[in-house]
């Protein structure tokens, strides 16, 4: 039946409501369709039961998750994960969280974590907002990472952009005192929105003047290097909590 057909056929004493989706939350990705390649669906199969946690409306107790106490890192969009993978082998200090909504991606993480046999990464495949506001207590990350997110380079798409007021105040409030968010992009206007969005709010603190230079924990990509040579610029934002 379709909405026209809804319509006609409703009580009419029932309000119908004209615009439905009007009061849906902007969302910053979308759901594609991407191929899942064999080896990412075996690694789902093997490894998934262990390393990705089902969302759930409550806080998560970590420290059962891993299987330890350590400082927690939460990465949002991890993409196909190489360098959530590589970041994760060289810090077995720390726990890594991984955000990410796109199934190859998750598949692609999880046969890094079997093939570098690591132990401190957790995914959780889901809306990072709503991760971070009900399963992350406030002040309990050491740092959270927002590596090349979706530009929506379109200006009437930019509203759908990650990097907005509202979770840079959310980010912030599930940073402890001295944690690091930590941001990367390859596109201009979005480095400089994201200085602005984030300079201005007020429990954040810039480590740099402006923009900071690449920190040795974010390993340098192939397809940021290939960008590098032809020229084109890669800002990387590095700010911290205040006590």
């Amino acid at each position: 039946m379709s909405t026209s057909d809804s319509a006609a056929t409703a009580d009419p004493g029932t309000a119908m409501p004209a615009h439905p989706h009007r009061d849906r939350p902007v969302r910053s990705f979308v759901l594609r369709a991407g191929r899942l390649g064999s080896g990412q669906a075996r690694a789902l199969v093997d490894l998934g039961p262990r390393f990705l946690l089902p969302f759930q409306a409550a806080p998560l107790d970590w420290d059962t998750a891993f299987g330890r106490r350590a400082p927690r890192v939460l990465e949002i969009g991890f993409g196909m994960g190489q360098a959530t993978a590589a970041i994760a082998a060289a810090r077995p200090d720390l726990d890594f969280i991984g955000i990410e909504v796109h199934q190859p991606g998750v598949g692609a993480l999880l046969r890094e974590i079997g093939e570098r046999g690591l132990s401190n990464i957790r995914i959780v495949q889901h809306d990072a907002v709503q991760v971070l506001q009900q399963m992350v207590v406030p002040a309990s990350l050491a740092g959270v990472h927002v590596f090349f997110p979706d530009p929506w380079h379109k200006k009437r798409h930019h509203k759908r952009r990650l990097i907005q007021p509202a979770l840079a105040d959310l980010l912030a409030s599930r940073l402890a005192p001295g944690g690091w968010l930590h941001c990367a992009t390859d596109w201009d206007d979005y480095a400089q929105q994201m200085l602005q969005v984030l300079g201005n709010c007020s429990t954040l603190a810039n480590t740099a003047s402006g923009f900071a230079p690449r920190p040795d924990m974010r390993p340098l990509t192939k397809f940021e290097a290939r960008g590098l040579k032809l020229g084109h610029g890669v800002w990387d934002l590095l700010f911290t909590r205040r006590a």
